[in-house]
């Protein structure tokens, strides 16, 4: 077998197409728009929660009118994909960012380390003793 991509991998011998959990999803949407997971997992023997994993991955999206099916994991909006609500994900990162800006400046600030060459300004570095 060889992967072909999108979940889809192909017999090198007869050509004969198989598919993993994300192709028969995938493939099934394809000719049934706008299916509920129930449908998606009966037609296609993927869980419940595969397919909603899948969703979280942001590899589908929940059609809007069927909403509910996804809430942000931080404020619990309806969501159609993903773990976050646009809003949310936007603090996320800015707060990854002021983190990771806070720890820079941290680490730019440590003391004690060379404060011997503050002091002696390399004098006894390049002086010889007698």
């Amino acid at each position: 077998m060889v992967y072909k991509g999108l979940g889809e991998y192909q017999c090198e011998e007869c050509g004969q197409m198989d598919y993993d959990d994300y192709g028969k999803v995938r493939n099934y949407l394809e000719h049934h728009r706008g299916a509920n997971v129930a449908e998606i997992s009966d037609a296609t023997g993927v869980t419940h929660k595969s397919i909603r994993d899948m969703i979280k991955e942001n590899r589908f999206e929940v059609i809007e009118n069927r909403g509910g099916y996804l809430r942000c994991e931080m404020c619990g909006a309806n969501i159609n994909s993903g773990r976050l609500c646009p809003d949310c994900e936007m603090l996320y990162h800015r707060r990854l960012e002021a983190e990771a800006r806070n720890e820079r400046l941290r680490s730019k600030n440590i003391s004690g380390f060379s404060e011997g060459a503050k002091t002696d300004k390399g004098s006894k570095r390049f002086t010889r003793e007698k």
